[in-house]
């Protein structure tokens, strides 16, 4: 069936463009760590709907069947979890993506591999889905020996299968959707050649027209996407991208979480896409203001100002943070969101702070006197919201940001610790020490250690901090 399959599929290497269809907008749970409760996507789903997003893309990386045992057909009780999520977004005309990731060992030529994926896409069937994405991002760019006497090339084995998959799902139900996320999804991964000399051209070649295609941009977290880098994109896949966008992605970096605006793309991408969809926080409960943000930036007419529309959200987003006693003001959760602002970018009042604390570590002049008294008003306040907001009656909500805060609340007191000793010694730089951070468990661990080997550069290099020790 498989090699049937492969020999049709050839028909689809043309220049035609897939038919316009919705512009797709929304949500990817495609996260690596823990995957989001059943009553958290339902709270999705409304808010989703409310704002005018449409798009729901089930693929979270740590779900063991989505990736590593992809093989394995859904139990009982997984297969009910699935159809609840399906039931939800059909009752809300929101469109269900469902994602499979069998790139880390799939052998594109076997036929057992193929009707692995048949009967796991024919489960999702029944169970009421219509859009399936293949997926082959961060996997080994490499073919087993049979594979590579089979196809010429690595992309080109990933078309031919998931062309065969596509066929094979449209006997069944006609009216299916495939996307496709390559292994080189972003510009940077391209241009260093992942996935073999023109994998892209061959994509665009080969995958059928009717399979969109997933890309993040020059990098795989873009702090800017141009209509330029999208229309050379173009020349190649022949069709327009759909933006997997992994702005506010935190997965990689624990310690952080992103809730600054949808920004560093312009209005007019909309244009050169078919779609924009959102790879967010680990974290459901932090994620308020990116899902808002894009939903105004899909609707935007004129002009896109990001900064305002994060002040809109932050004023929709504070009824989450009733408190045991009194209230939080959106000059609070602003000057905190701002810490936490985008990967690349911290929000005003959050650089404002570094700027006078960085001011603080120099020579004592005039303008340190002012940055002192500046940083002072703005740390008081800041650790002041972190302790308050222990009380949250949200408490999903809390614990997502408690260890971020208490490490913020950590920094600021230090700081302020070493802002009062500055105040009674004129030395350009004295040295400190504080009985309330003690070498080891604070800043402490195998990790801040290793941290501390390389200096990063105002270049963005890094350089050893010390000469290298004899062996």
């Amino acid at each position: 069936m498989l090699r049937q399959l492969i020999s049709d599929t050839k028909t689809h290497e043309t220049n035609h463009m897939p038919e316009q269809l919705e512009f797709i907008a929304g949500v990817i749970e495609g996260f690596y760590g823990e995957p989001w409760t059943q009553a958290e996507r339902l709270e999705l789903f409304e808010r989703m709907t409310h704002w005018g997003l449409n798009t729901y893309f089930y693929g979270p990386k740590d779900d063991l069947k989505h990736r590593a045992i992809w093989r394995d057909l859904y139990t009982a009780s997984e297969t009910e979890t699935l159809s609840q999520i399906i039931t939800a977004c059909n009752q809300r005309n929101l469109r269900f993506i469902y994602g499979l990731g069998p790139g880390l060992d799939i052998r594109y030529s076997e036929e057992a591999d193929f009707a692995f994926l048949n009967r796991r896409f024919e489960q999702m069937l029944a169970l009421g889905c219509r859009n399936f994405a293949v997926l082959f991002d961060d996997i080994p760019d490499r073919m087993n020996p049979n594979d590579a006497q089979r196809f010429s090339s690595f992309a080109s084995a990933q078309c031919h299968l998931t062309n065969a998959l596509l066929q094979a799902t449209r006997a069944r139900c006609a009216d299916v959707r495939f996307f496709f996320c390559p292994t080189p999804y972003c510009g940077r991964m391209a241009e260093a050649g992942l996935g073999g000399v023109g994998y892209l051209s061959i994509l665009g070649k080969e995958l059928h027209p009717d399979i969109e295609i997933f890309w993040t941009g020059q990098e795989i977290i873009s702090q800017e996407i141009t209509v330029s880098s999208i229309q050379t994109l173009q020349g190649y896949l022949r069709r327009k991208p759909l933006l997997w966008d992994n702005l506010h992605a935190n997965d990689y970096d624990v310690r952080r979480f992103f809730c600054g605006p949808y920004s560093g793309r312009p209005i007019e991408l909309r244009e050169h896409v078919s779609g924009l969809m959102l790879n967010a926080n680990n974290e459901f409960p932090l994620n308020f203001v990116p899902f808002h943000t894009l939903a105004a930036f899909v609707k935007c007419v004129g002009p896109w100002d990001p900064r305002a529309a994060y002040l809109d959200a932050i004023q929709e987003w504070l009824p989450s943070f009733e408190m045991i006693h009194g209230s939080v003001t959106s000059d609070e959760l602003i000057l905190l969101g701002d810490c936490y602002y985008l990967p690349l970018q911290e929000g005003p009042q959050a650089e404002l702070l570094y700027n006078n604390a960085r001011i603080l570590m120099g020579s004592r002049t005039l303008d340190w006197e002012n940055a002192a008294a500046e940083f002072q008003r703005q740390s008081t306040q800041l650790k002041a919201f972190c302790v308050r907001l222990t009380e949250l009656r949200h408490r999903r909500l809390f614990y997502a940001l408690s260890r971020r805060i208490w490490e913020l609340r950590e920094e600021l007191d230090f700081l302020e610790r070493y802002l009062a000793f500055r105040m009674t010694h004129d030395a350009p730089h004295p040295e400190f020490n504080s009985e309330f951070h003690h070498w080891g468990t604070y800043r402490g661990g195998i990790v801040p250690r290793l941290q501390r080997l390389l200096a990063r550069q105002p270049n963005g290099a890094f350089q050893p901090t010390e000469p290298a020790l004899r062996a």
